[in-house]
């Protein structure tokens, strides 16, 4: 892939003319970055890492950060010549950078590979995979209740409980 080389060589503002403040209005970020707001909500829609905080107003209120990307956006656009996708790649690479890999570790592994081990593994992983790929020698779901011979087979319902009938009552 290309480097990318900034076309205008001029210094980015600092982040050093910001003013020490927890949020900023849009007006006051359009006036620190010198651009309209039009602008900084168009940027949020193309730029996902510029996210200012609705208030409960749905105000847009930046941080600090926030302004501190604006600006960056704004110098890669209009300073270093970028267009929205190419200064899209520069924040991907720059996060490329940033994060290191994590190692893929297994805590308390050997570091060293033994070949036999590895042999055992592998005879065990096929004996399973052998042992699982047979059909069953007998069906595996059982019926609830034993089928039923014939009708003249049935039981009462005296003989089911095993209980007596009851008297009857007379009905006089």
């Amino acid at each position: 892939m290309a480097q990318h080389q900034p076309i205008r060589k001029t210094t980015p503002p600092s982040g050093s003319d910001i003013p020490d403040k927890l949020y900023f209005r849009i007006g006051e970020v359009a006036k620190l970055c010198d651009v309209p707001a039009y602008v900084l909500r168009f940027w949020e829609s193309e730029f996902p890492q510029l996210k200012p905080h609705k208030g409960g107003t749905g105000q847009r209120l930046y941080r600090r950060r926030d302004v501190e990307m604006a600006l960056r956006i704004k110098s890669l656009l209009y300073n270093e010549g970028y267009t929205i996708p190419g200064a899209r790649q520069v924040f991907k690479s720059e996060l490329r950078q940033r994060e290191p890999q994590l190692a893929l570790t297994i805590e308390g592994a050997p570091t060293s590979i033994d070949s036999r081990q590895l042999r055992k593994l592998h005879k065990d992983l096929r004996d399973l995979h052998t042992l699982l790929s047979k059909s069953p020698a007998r069906p595996t779901v059982h019926p609830i209740r034993a089928p039923r011979t014939s009708a003249t087979s049935r039981r009462t319902p005296e003989k089911l409980f095993n209980l007596p009938l009851l008297p009857e009552e007379d009905k006089s």
